[in-house]
């Protein structure tokens, strides 16, 4: 794998507080806006804001998934959520703090430590979380299944 990357975003305004993301590397495109919680805001439309905190949370799925398949951890199935805090700073805005709340299913109790440690090693390997300044709190929850009910 090359030590450099490249992703191109590109953006078009389309009216009001709104505008379109899409990628040359991508079929699909995103509406994004100011969110409603300022002047001019759009409900019901993705914001730079949940575009950030998406973007720490997918990051963390897609490093467990790389590390959970080496460290060959088997598992049911991964969910989660992400809480972002956003706060003035010295007269600016800036997201403090983003909470995540990963859910992961094993069938084997004697795993979940294990499964823990892979879950918290993730984490620290994220790239985008490596790349930003917020504070990344981690609030993992291991759920062993019932089997044979």
């Amino acid at each position: 794998m090359a030590e450099k990357h490249e992703y191109q975003v590109d953006l078009t305004w389309l009216e009001d507080r709104k505008g379109e993301v899409s990628s040359p590397e991508l079929t699909d495109t995103i509406e994004t806006a100011t969110p409603p919680d300022f002047p001019k805001g759009m409900p019901n439309i993705w914001s730079p804001e949940h575009f950030l905190v998406a973007a720490v949370e997918s990051c963390l799925m897609t490093t467990f998934l790389a590390i959970a398949e080496n460290s060959k951890l088997d598992f049911i199935s991964f969910k989660s959520k992400a809480i972002g805090k956003l706060d003035k700073v010295e007269g600016k805005f800036q997201m403090t703090e983003i909470v995540l709340k990963p859910v992961l299913e094993i069938t084997d109790e004697n795993n979940a430590e294990r499964a823990k440690r892979i879950i918290e090693k993730s984490e620290k390997a994220c790239l985008i979380s490596n790349s930003i300044k917020t504070k990344i709190i981690l609030e993992p929850e291991i759920v062993i299944a019932s089997v044979g009910v």
